[in-house]
Formats: C-alpha cells, sequence, structure tokens
C-alpha cells in the first residue's frame, strides 16, 4: 500500500501490526576510530565516501519531516562513531531547535568524549550511552585492537559531571573473552554513578562470523550477577524500553539485562533508523532500505519525504526472526546501520 498526500498532519508512523515509531536511531559516520573483532577486520571498511553522506542540512530537514509530521519523539546519534562526525555540533543545535523538542541521545564508544561532554551538554544534548566491554587494559586491546581504555573510562566520569544521565554503558560479554567480567563491571558502573546494560551479542558482525554459542545469554549474566548481589525486579512499567531492569539490593543502582536474542521485545518496537547515507530502515535486521537521498536532491517536498516513511515502516515485519531457520543477517554491518 502507498500512502498519498493528505493536509492530516502529524500522522503515526504506525505499521500493519499496529506499533507506532516514536525513536528515531539517525547514524551520522560509518567511520570509526575502533576496530572491534566483533564488529569489523582490523583493517577496517570501506568507508562511505564524502558525496554519499547526509549534510547537515539535510539531516536537519529529514529530522524536522520526522518530528513535526510524524511523531517522533526521541533522536538517538548513533554511528560508527558519531564523535568523529566533524559538524557534531551542529546536528545537535539543530535537533534540539526542533519544535515539539524531542529527547536527543547519543551513543559512543567514548574515545575523546571527555573533553567534548560538557559543549555537547551545553549544545542541548540530554543524555549519552558508551559502549564499554571490559576493564581489563589487555582484554580491552585484544578486543578493539587499540589501547585507549583510560580514554574511554575518563569519557564516561566526565558525561557523568556534564550532566548528560543517566550515562549507561552498554556492555556485550563473549564467553571465554570477557565474561567472568560481569559483577566487577557492574561495581565499577555503581562506583562511578553510570547505569549498566548488558546486552546480548546479536548477528551484526561485518564478517559473518556470530555463532549463538558463543553468545552470552540474558540468564546466564543474571546469574553471574546474582553471585555478588541480590537483584530485584524493577516493577515499573517496560513499555517499548529494551532492557528488563533490576535494583540492586540495598543499593539505589540499576543495572539493565537486554535479552535481544533469546527473549525479544520485537512485539513492543517503537524504532525506525536512518542511515548515514539516507538510507530508511524499519529494523536493525531489516535486509531491504529505502533511498531518501534522491527524494532530497531531486526538488521533493516534505509531504512526499513523510509519505515515503510511512510506506517504509507500514511494511514492518513483526520481528527480527534471529530463530527462524530462514534468517539471513543483514548486509550491512552494524557500524554502518547505528545502533
Amino acid at each position: 500500500m502507498t500512502s498519498t498526500p493528505t493536509a492530516s498532519w502529524p500522522r503515526p508512523l504506525r505499521d500493519r501490526h499496529g506499533r507506532v515509531a516514536t525513536d528515531l536511531r539517525v547514524s551520522l559516520t560509518d567511520r570509526c576510530n575502533l576496530r572491534c573483532t566483533y564488529c569489523m577486520p582490523a583493517e577496517g571498511l570501506d568507508w562511505l565516501g564524502k558525496d554519499e553522506l547526509l549534510t547537515a542540512e539535510e539531516l536537519r530537514r529529514l529530522l524536522d519531516v520526522a518530528v513535526r509530521m510524524l511523531g517522533i519523539t526521541s533522536i538517538r546519534l548513533t554511528g560508527g562513531e558519531p564523535l568523529l562526525r566533524p559538524d557534531l555540533l551542529e546536528v545537535v543545535r539543530d535537533v534540539a531547535a526542533l519544535r515539539p523538542r524531542p529527547r536527543i541521545a547519543l551513543t559512543t564508544n567514548g574515545i575523546g568524549l571527555a573533553r567534548r561532554a560538557e559543549e555537547l551538554a551545553a549544545a542541548g544534548l540530554d543524555r549519552i550511552n558508551v559502549s564499554l566491554d571490559t576493564l581489563d587494559p589487555d582484554t580491552f586491546t585484544r578486543l578493539t585492537r587499540r589501547r585507549r581504555l583510560p580514554d574511554v573510562l575518563a569519557g564516561v566520569e566526565a558525561a557523568v559531571a556534564a550532566g548528560l544521565t543517566p550515562v549507561k554503558v552498554n556492555t556485550v560479554l563473549m564467553r571465554g573473552v570477557n565474561d567472568s567480567e560481569a559483577a566487577d563491571l557492574l561495581a565499577w558502573a555503581m562506583d562511578v554513578g553510570a547505569q549498566l546494560r548488558f546486552i546480548e551479542q546479536m548477528p551484526l558482525d561485518a564478517q559473518h562470523g556470530w555463532q549463538r554459542s558463543e553468545m552470552v545469554t540474558a540468564e546466564e549474566i543474571h546469574t553471574a550477577l546474582s553471585r555478588r548481589w541480590r537483584l530485584v525486579d524493577d516493577r515499573a512499567e517496560r513499555g517499548s524500553a529494551p532492557a528488563e531492569l533490576f535494583r540492586v539490593a540495598g543499593t539505589a543502582h540499576k543495572v539493565g539485562i537486554i535479552a535481544s536474542v533469546t527473549r525479544p521485545f520485537c512485539g513492543a518496537c517503537d524504532r525506525v533508523r536512518l542511515t548515514a547515507d539516507g538510507q530508511l530502515r524499519n529494523c536493525l535486521f531489516a535486509r531491504t532500505e529505502s533511498d531518501l537521498r534522491p527524494l532530497l536532491r531531486g526538488g521533493a517536498d516534505d509531504e512526499e519525504i513523510a509519505c515515503r516513511w510511512l510506506d517504509v515502516l507500514a511494511a514492518k515485519r513483526p520481528g527480527h526472526g534471529i530463530d527462524d531457520p530462514s534468517f539471513l543477517q543483514p548486509d550491512r554491518p552494524m557500524s554502518a546501520i547505528g545502533g
């Protein structure tokens, strides 16, 4: 079914299963300054050319359409590594100027965050997520192929000090690599005032080498943490949030576990994704995309662009299908899709 222009705006981004997308993930670049073994090869990938990337002006227009006409209320800036985008502050200011103003978050690997946290907060950023899988310098170097652990730790502390809270730390545990660190990571997060979130490893690596047997499950993570702490279910309404939250008994701290593979939350998904080169994706694991650049660069009006979004979301599948025998990993790795 193809949407037709109408004077009735805003219109919700509703799919055929009744879900409404209000959370937009926007990749600002496919480039990254780490080479994580579970994400990309040591030599990196074939990066997008400058002319392929959406400009700040094109981003501004697309995000205005998303917020003003399609009911998007939350925008997360991702990568690759978004701190590598030269005009990042301009992009953050543009998003903060949208009306109605969306909530603005950013996901980063933390490299360079220590010196930029305050200026990002001043530009209008509300909250930040930092990816960190280990506290051990040698393990960090093996995983990322870079010796930058002190920079990441300093970035987390700077984000907390700048008020970009709750600062959430995203951790992927891998069997035989860092799975023994779950409790130590939680202790560190509580000490610095961040909220730790463990995420089951998903099949989004460029090498297509993901194996379910190597994935540490949500149940295993909960068991490992429970050896040191008593975890109490947070009974607050989860809604579309991916993390199951647990309160650490006797403290004010919470820890999240995202069972994206073993207990998928697709039925409550409220997300849509825009890649750095203007491809609209209705699911992280989508096998198809819709290119918005020809509309932007070919003179289309805002209604035409909004109707394309509606068509893309209408075709969203009921789930990611990782457990389906016919499942195929998307061609793009996570660094090119955006988190």
